[in-house]
């Protein structure tokens, strides 16, 4: 940024003499311009006009300075070297602010809305993976990136059986971070999701019991009771797709049959298909085919 802002300063003195070059062509052909009247007419205000393009962009350059020293207190949490009383002031000092923060958020925007600090003497950046599932903040997962020299994990906060390096692989991380963190975020999200369904349906359905869970999450089997008979039923709910937080693949089974193309549960295993779990069971309960 540094340099950008070296470039435009350059830039603008490079203007201002070239308008003091052209003010000084315009003088010397002075004499000229009075053998012709309406050429000086010209002239004249072509000169006028250059004079307040040098002018405002004098102006220009002396904010620009005045900003850059104003930020530079700001990152330093420093005082500025200028009135606070002075209408002036106030004004370069909202203005710095302002870019600072458009700054900021061009950074995280070109990060992928990731937090970032620097660890390890700079060495290395730390990144900030938040989870949510329906409005509610989950866990939150953190992933150390070596960007020294050769682009590495260097350590994280993922659950092991979230395979982080393979997701590097897959997404070429050595060129392309913000593909890996989408990624990895993308898998966080789906478990972390998976994971609140499955302590909802033990905290809002304590007539279904769960047999079956593993570490990911990602198979779920249940037992079901239905109202008149006081049947069991086993639902088997398979989430293979481990970025998703709905199942992939449903089964319903009673003691000796395969419930799950039966008129009667064809529309309660697609409910739980295209529905979270535990919103699934309460929708089955109100329509009388499980207690």
């Amino acid at each position: 940024m540094e340099g950008a802002s070296s470039k435009g300063k350059k830039e603008l003195f490079w203007v201002l003499n070239h308008l003091t070059f052209l003010e000084a062509q315009a003088r010397s052909r002075k004499t000229e311009a009075k053998q012709q009247p309406s050429g000086a007419s010209q002239l004249k205000e072509r000169v006028e006009e250059l004079k307040k393009q040098r002018d405002r962009l004098k102006a220009e350059i002396e904010v620009h300075q005045s900003l850059q020293k104003l930020r530079a207190s700001l990152d330093k949490n420093e005082d500025a070297d200028v009135s606070e009383d002075s209408e002036k002031s106030k004004l370069l000092r909202l203005m710095a602010k302002q870019t600072q923060l458009k700054d900021v958020l061009l950074a995280h925007h070109l990060l992928g809305g990731y937090d970032v600090v620097k660890t390890n003497e700079d060495k290395s950046l730390c990144f900030s993976l938040p989870t949510a599932y329906q409005g509610t903040m989950l866990d939150t997962y953190h992933v150390e990136i070596d960007v020294k020299r050769t682009v590495r994990i260097s350590r994280h906060s993922v659950p092991p059986f979230i395979d982080v390096e393979r997701l590097a692989k897959e997404t070429n991380m050595q060129e392309n971070i913000r593909g890996f963190l989408d990624a990895l975020s993308l898998h966080l999200n789906a478990f972390s999701a998976r994971k609140q369904q499955l302590k909802l349906v033990k905290d809002l359905h304590k007539s279904v019991e769960v047999l079956e869970s593993n570490a990911l999450c990602s198979l779920l089997v249940l037992l079901l009771t239905t109202p008149k008979e006081r049947t069991a039923l086993l639902c088997s709910l398979d989430y293979s797709d481990l970025t998703r937080s709905l199942p992939t693949r449903v089964s319903v089974k009673g003691e000796e049959t395969d419930l799950s193309d039966s008129p009667q549960w064809q529309k309660n295993v697609a409910l739980l298909q295209e529905t979270p779990v535990h919103e699934a069971l309460t929708a089955m309960r109100e329509t009388r085919h499980i207690i």
